[in-house]
């Protein structure tokens, strides 16, 4: 290879003169590597799973008897939810003539009886006996659960649970308890066909005492689906991106089912091209929200090095230690969004990664947890192609005198990733240098506009053009080139080189004859 040398204009005596035979070629590497076609896009796929459809929700308003707040002492009488005004019981209904329903909160209270859940409970036997129900739309052939803790005021209470058509409901259960503690039930019904209102109701059989206005405790009261979570996921700004770009992965989780996702946790491993960018953890709405550390254990979220993995614990309760509890969207109608930035890599140039998060929750509903998964739709994430193209352009001579030849050699290498497009070379001489003779190894060259056009070079690909040209004026010529291509270069520093070549007038000949310029004989 000839030397690429940049030096200054030294006098005529230190002139070096072109000696040896003139090498006009150079040898392509083998194979197509100037082809003209751009690269094709590479597909990276993660394994397939069908986004989650939820059935139409089905929960009990109100099921914990929290609302309307009892106030001036521990227990209250409001009008059930048939009635109008602000403190009607919201979803509840009874059956008895004077539509009132009884609250009671926490101890201090006359029997000193602690809510199974929350701060208050009801009491089924108000002023009457009497059935305390709610209707709720169903399709047939939904499979719903129920739950609810029942206890005694004086002594053995006993109440059933009836669910079934509004007219005609069927008795599911009998359930008896005293004083000491709160007796919990759970079980399943399967809508029958051709209902579409399903009556969800409480029916007091008998209480301790024999006062019709007291006895049979309820609390943390659910009739309804299962939790079922639907994940979103998005890439924020839209793509494509190029290497080095840092895009925001945001991830939005609904619990559009009727319990509560429990233990619910959030994991998205990134792909090979993609990079997590530190410090960028955040719950941006719902429980728990704001910025999380990248550590295990200390919030409720963390980053996984070893395996590239982002978890989120997610919903009320949730710790560095423990995932949490994820209401439906009657009560959190935006559901929690997450979100964190990942950096596109060299190695995922050329590359449309597919993603995707999923939520890993339990039911907890039935008699034992039963574990679900939900993944996201999947996020293309296109990365465009990127190369690290090098030119050098060398002569075989930097000083002459007007009439004689240079010799210059370009060569254009591709140090990938991808394959470069549309690669082109401008180099236009400047004046006092007339191109006599060129000879590309790989594409086209334009003498008239200094182009020399290669197409598309691969990944570890070269081409070299060499171009012969005569001076024709005295002075220094500074001759620079520059490739470019259709894709982003890693390191366009070396995208550009130049040769200066200082031009001397030519030698006189001392010893001619006058009349002719010929050297005179001895």
């Amino acid at each position: 290879m000839m030397r690429h040398i940049r030096r200054m204009c030294y006098p005529v005596a230190a002139l070096a003169m072109l000696t040896g035979p003139l090498p006009l070629f150079t040898t392509l590497q083998a194979g197509p590597a100037w082809a003209g076609q751009a690269g094709a896009e590479r597909v990276r796929p993660a394994p397939r799973a069908a986004q989650v459809s939820c059935p139409a929700r089905v929960a009990l308003t109100n099921g914990g008897f929290e609302q309307p707040i009892v106030t001036g002492g521990p227990v209250g009488f409001f009008p059930d939810a048939s009635q109008s005004g602000p403190n009607a019981v919201p979803g509840w209904r009874t059956t008895a003539g004077d539509h009132m329903i009884e609250l009671w909160t926490g101890p201090p209270n006359p029997t000193t009886t602690p809510p199974a859940e929350g701060r208050q409970f009801a009491e089924l036997n108000a002023n009457q006996v009497s059935t305390l129900y709610q209707d709720q739309p169903t399709t047939p052939g939904a499979k719903l659960y129920w739950r609810l803790s029942h206890r005694g005021r004086l002594g053995v209470d006993t109440m059933a649970l009836d669910i079934g058509a509004p007219g005609a409901p069927v008795e599911q259960k009998t359930m008896s308890d005293g004083t000491g503690a709160w007796g919990t039930y759970s079980g399943v019904y399967t809508v029958p066909d051709g209902q579409t209102t399903t009556r969800f109701a409480f029916r007091s059989i008998s209480a301790a005492g024999g006062n019709p206005g007291i006895g049979n405790f309820l609390d943390d009261v659910f009739f309804g689906t299962a939790p079922c979570v639907t994940v979103a996921k998005a890439a924020i700004p839209l793509g494509p991106y190029e290497v080095g770009d840092v895009l925001t992965y945001r991830v939005t989780v609904k619990n559009e089912g009727g319990g509560v996702a429990e233990n619910t946790r959030l994991t998205d491993p990134l792909p090979a091209g993609l990079s997590y960018v530190p410090g960028t953890l955040r719950v941006v709405d719902g429980p728990n929200s704001g910025r999380k550390t990248d550590e295990p254990g200390d919030d409720q979220a963390e980053f996984d090095p070893a395996t590239k993995t982002v978890s989120f614990a997610l919903g009320d309760g949730a710790t560095g230690s423990a995932a949490g509890r994820l209401p439906n969207t009657a009560g959190l109608p935006d559901g929690t969004t997450v979100e964190f930035q990942v950096r596109a890599n060299r190695d995922g140039a050329g590359e449309r990664w597919l993603n995707r998060a999923s939520v890993s929750y339990e039911n907890r509903l039935g008699p034992d947890p039963e574990p679900l998964v939900s993944p996201s739709n999947d996020v293309a994430t296109a990365v465009n192609p990127a190369v690290d193209l090098t030119l050098t352009k060398t002569a075989d001579l930097t000083r002459v005198t007007v009439g004689q030849t240079i010799t210059y050699r370009l060569t254009v290498r591709n140090s990938g990733p991808s394959r470069a497009s549309n690669v082109y070379v401008d180099d236009v001489l400047p004046p006092g240098l007339s191109v006599v003779t060129w000879a590309p190894m790989g594409g086209t060259y334009d003498l008239k506009n200094g182009r020399w056009a290669l197409g598309g070079l691969i990944q570890g690909g070269s081409a070299t053009l060499t171009i012969q040209a005569k001076a024709t004026a005295t002075g220094k010529k500074v001759n620079r080139a520059v490739v470019r291509n259709d894709w982003k270069d890693l390191n366009p520093a070396d995208n550009v080189d130049g040769v200066t070549v200082c031009v001397d007038p030519a030698p006189r000949c001392t010893k001619c004859d006058p009349r002719t310029g010929l050297r005179a004989e001895l």
